[in-house]
């Protein structure tokens, strides 16, 4: 591999913050435990389609986060499982697409549990795919990092899973960016039970900043654990497309809310060393975020009797972390409060990915920049957080 520099004396050059993997609908019957495996999704090839099975509904396979090699005017929304690339699924695909676009490491999400009402299955189920992705990356732990999934409706439930995770040799695992109701009875279809596994509920009675809380982050800091959050309140609806333009740009925004929640709840205060990284968000909002917040708790702070000691951004600068894409203004604003922690992401394989023109992506985003502050936001920043290498 080539290298930055004589200061940059590394194996890696190119991390990417945020991919990730689209195991196929039946990888479930290998890694469920075999009483619930019969309830498990199954594939079925019709004349037009791949078609999942699961819980009574037959639905074209999706494909709107396997785009990886198309152009826009070329998406295609539903499909075989052919349709997709194998990286998605086939760890020696998947280093060859990453050889092509010159990434070193990445960093693997994917869609965590199953969709469905059903609490012995749901709870299954993140087990099942946590192992499923372990083994995925376990082909080259060196250059295939994995973020495990959590759920947050019950403290010792989450602790317990958090513990298994990290003996398991995971280094991050997401979270809903709320906490999840504890029914999923609560769900008004089963696909909602799969979505609350990234937003949870933002009208909870309690919210991360509650001292019930306290003993799960106290836990991710011992384990020396990265905690992630890929989504707000907010999720894109793909599939109507009136609302899909406006709906992909405030899942940016609405991450600021929970990050808002932690700081001025005082979880950062409380926890200084514990690592927060809100993925996929954009990062140009950060320094307004910060600002903002600043601004807003130097006169709002007594009557609301906010026990913070240090102003928001200081807490932006020493906790949170962020990923983006496509994200000039992000690069422009690195140097201000708030801002500080950046990563840069490639997003395989989903719409807005990058994929195979990463390169020349990056040559874009920084011309000008320095090339150590390039290193840290495309490289160092991620292999630091996620423990890479």
């Amino acid at each position: 591999m080539e290298f930055l520099g004589d200061a940059m004396m590394t194996e890696y050059q190119v991390i990417c913050a945020d991919s990730h993997v689209n195991p196929p609908p039946d990888f479930w019957q290998d890694y469920l435990p075999p009483a619930l495996r019969e309830m498990a999704p199954k594939i079925e090839h019709g004349d037009d389609a791949d078609y999942v099975v699961f819980e009574g509904r037959r639905k074209k396979l999706n494909l709107i986060g396997a785009q990886a090699g198309r152009d826009g005017k070329d998406f295609k929304m539903e499909g075989r499982l052919s349709d997709m690339r194998g990286g998605g699924w086939l760890p020696d695909e998947r280093l060859k697409d990453m050889d092509t676009d010159g990434l070193d490491a990445a960093v693997m999400f994917g869609g965590g549990p199953l969709a469905t009402s059903n609490d012995d299955l749901y709870i299954e189920s993140f087990d099942a795919y946590n192992r499923w992705l372990a083994d995925f990356c376990d082909y080259d732990t060196k250059r295939l990092a994995g973020v495990a999934y959590l759920p947050m409706r019950d403290v010792d439930e989450s602790i317990a899973m958090l513990k298994r995770m990290a003996a398991r040799g995971f280094r991050a695992v997401n979270i809903p960016a709320f906490p999840q109701s504890k029914s999923l009875k609560s769900m008004e279809t089963a696909g909602g039970a799969q979505v609350v596994a990234l937003t949870g509920n933002p009208h909870g009675e309690l919210q991360y900043d509650d001292s019930s809380f306290d003993r799960f982050w106290a836990a991710v800091v011992d384990l020396d654990i990265t905690i992630t959050i890929h989504l707000g309140a907010r999720m894109a609806r793909w599939n109507e497309p009136r609302f899909f333009l406006s709906d992909l740009l405030m899942t940016k925004f609405s991450m600021a809310e929970p990050i808002a929640i932690l700081i001025f709840g005082g979880v950062f205060q409380r926890f200084p060393k514990l690592r927060f990284a809100s993925i996929e968000s954009g990062v140009g909002w950060f320094a307004f975020a910060a600002h903002y917040m600043d601004m807003t708790w130097k006169k709002q702070r007594f009557w609301t009797k906010n026990g913070l000691t240090e102003p928001p951004s200081f807490y932006m600068d020493q906790n949170v972390y962020g990923s983006f894409i496509h994200d000039k203004p992000g690069i422009f604003t690195r140097h201000l409060p708030g801002a500080k922690n950046i990563m840069w992401s490639s997003d395989y394989p989903h719409s807005e990915t990058t994929f195979p023109h990463s390169r020349e992506s990056i040559a874009d985003l920084f011309e000008g920049v320095p090339e150590d502050e390039k290193y840290e936001i495309v490289c160092g920043r991620a292999k630091r957080l996620f423990g890479i290498g």
